[in-house]
């Protein structure tokens, strides 16, 4: 097999679409010590690629060598592939660009400038030119030797949407590099590479998204994690918006993802997803980024404590701000869109300068600039990051001694499902059945959680018939019952008796509660004993609740808010729908026109 073909079919795996270019050659600029990166595409890359850094280059020899199968300066020995800190080493990605596309390459290491020259893999040309310290690469003509390649490539903006995903998440992963992407001459990416993440943040997701994004950290003896999770409310749905970065990689890793999304279980729908930007900083040995060639899938020893350090982290953190959604007023007249523009921009750049942070050991550390002076003279880090936690929970959340919402106070209701309460800070609108499924929720999810098998023996016991499939299926798993604590009878074909249940069960709806929880052991096809508990919990809390329409008095309005102030998150239903949602008095005031700023 010749060298020309032994790369084109490397280039098979290694360059699938236009991002895949990109992503080789980005890779390579922040390989080499870049603060500044600029990538500018004419047709989504299709017809052109340039990647311009000013990282440290190559000399004259390195150029050349650089276009060889496997030739990296990233690994030198075998125990280097164990501890890898780069984000290239296989030695693949451009002599696989290089054999299926036109190639310019352009490179100083501060001294001589080398032009190299490729076309289809071949180097036709190698000679001196003026260029400054860094390197410039323009990839032509991407598969246009390897036609049936091409035609696989998607539409223009499917692989522009490819690229600006990529390139955003190396912008949140090296917030002190400076990221330009354009496109056509339209810039679609600029940021600071000042080392501030929420502003990466902004620039991305816009200023609106970044005032609702809260920082988090943690760290056990074998991870480090830090980064930031967005409110439930600003929920997406696409999971394309949680990014995980693992030393500095963006990476795809279906367990860390499932893990970030369990965490809001209940804050946000079904089908619905955070928006997440997590870095995971780990010891090199504890991770293989060596299993596929574009280096995108990582496989983590002790994942169970990776599970556990994120699982604590983004739970207390959900835990100890408000979550209640605020409804504001949208201006319609242009004066009034500069007015909330210039507000927004304000508040924002308030919020985005009160952030500083610092790099050590290739991490972006950030901190409240209050406590810079604090930071810098040495103090223990962990301290600082307490006082982080502390100084953002002052600012985020309004707890009241044991309760996460001040006491509310009913005066009404709308369509016999919306109650209408105040207090000092606004005007609430309650979903009343959302708030009583949220509190049965609770209490179910506490009793079968506990393990106290007291039950009620029933005056006349319930007869169930089933369909033989189910039967059979409801024998082998009739052991989960009885640990809740009812007493089953065989009673004839495909038929059971039930002579005790559970204590808490509500008494007004004994028989539809049990065989709710009959379906549920049935329909359940492996077997996990929490979420077999919030399954059952969420399903009696949805069934057994008040609903819509169901006209209830003032006093049991207040009794409702109380219960629900008293739960351990009153903001949402089972399901990840809201509770309760609040126009501030600033907001009526603006809506009246009180007040006309």
């Amino acid at each position: 097999m010749s060298e020309d073909l032994a790369n084109k079919i490397a280039a098979g795996e290694v360059v699938e679409k236009t991002m895949n270019v990109v992503k080789e050659l980005v890779e390579n600029s922040i390989d080499a010590k870049s603060t500044e990166i600029k990538i500018e595409l004419i047709d989504s890359g299709i017809k052109e690629i340039t990647v311009i850094d000013d990282g440290i280059g190559m000399d004259k020899e390195d150029a050349i060598l650089a276009f060889s199968r496997h030739a990296t300066s990233k690994l030198k020995t075998l125990e280097d592939l164990f501890y890898i800190n780069s984000l290239g080493f296989r030695g693949e990605a451009l002599p696989s660009i290089a054999a299926v596309s036109r190639v310019n390459l352009k490179t100083s290491n501060g001294d001589i400038g080398t032009e190299v020259e490729i076309d289809g893999g071949t180097i036709n040309e190698i000679k001196q030119c003026d260029l400054i310290r860094g390197t410039k690469i323009t990839v032509k003509e991407l598969f246009y030797n390897t036609p049936v390649r091409l035609k696989y490539l998607k539409n223009l903006y499917t692989e522009l949407a490819n690229i600006v995903d990529y390139v955003n998440k190396m912008a949140l992963s090296f917030p002190q590099i400076r990221f330009l992407l354009v496109n056509n001459d339209k810039t679609l990416l600029n940021t600071d590479g000042k080392g501030n993440l929420l502003k990466v943040i902004s620039n991305i997701y816009g200023m609106d998204l970044a005032k609702k994004m809260m920082l988090i950290t943690g760290e056990n003896d074998d991870y480090e994690i830090s980064g930031y999770i967005s409110y439930p409310e600003c929920a997406r749905t696409s999971k394309n918006n949680i990014t995980v970065l693992v030393n500095g990689r963006a990476i795809k890793n279906s367990d860390v993802s499932k893990i970030i999304i369990d965490c809001y279980h209940t804050y946000i729908p079904e089908g619905k997803f955070p928006i997440v930007i997590l870095n995971i900083n780990v010891d090199p040995i504890l991770i293989d980024v060596n299993i596929h060639p574009t280096k995108m899938d990582i496989k983590f020893s002790k994942i169970d404590t990776l599970k556990s350090l994120i699982t604590t982290t983004i739970k207390n953190k959900l835990e100890t701000i408000n979550l209640i959604p605020e409804i504001k007023k949208k201006n319609t007249t242009l004066n009034q869109f500069e007015n909330e523009v210039n507000e927004i921009n304000s508040t924002v750049s308030d919020e985005l300068n009160n952030v500083g942070s610092i790099q050590n050991d290739n991490k972006i550390i950030e901190y409240p600039l209050e406590l810079e002076s604090t930071y810098l003279i040495g103090e223990d880090e962990n301290y600082i990051k307490e006082a982080f936690v502390e100084q953002k929970n002052s600012k985020d959340s309004f707890i009241e001694e044991q309760n996460r919402i001040k006491k509310m106070y009913p005066v009404g209701v709308v369509h016999a499902t919306y109650i209408i309460a105040e207090n000092e800070d606004g005007m609430f609108i309650i979903d009343q059945h959302a708030a009583a499924e949220r509190i049965n929720y609770e209490k179910y999810l506490e009793k079968l959680g506990n393990n106290d098998n007291t039950n009620i023996e029933l005056l006349i016991p319930i007869k169930l018939e089933f369909s033989n499939k189910d039967f059979i299926i409801l024998k082998e798993n009739l052991h989960i019952l009885l640990n809740m604590g009812f007493i089953i009878e065989d009673f004839g074909i495909n038929t059971i008796l039930i002579r005790c249940h559970p204590y808490w069960l509500p008494s007004y709806a004994i028989e539809e509660s049990i065989k709710k929880i009959i379906d549920i052991v049935i329909l359940t096809e492996s077997f996990d004993k929490y979420k077999f508990i919030e399954k059952v919990a969420a399903t009696l809390a949805c069934k057994l609740s008040i609903k819509a329409n169901d006209r209830i008095t003032l006093t049991d309005m207040e009794d409702l808010l109380e219960r629900l102030r008293n739960t351990k998150n009153p903001f949402t239903c089972p399901h990840g729908r809201p509770t309760i949602i609040t126009y501030s008095n600033y907001e009526l005031e603006k809506l009246f026109k009180r007040v006309m700023n």
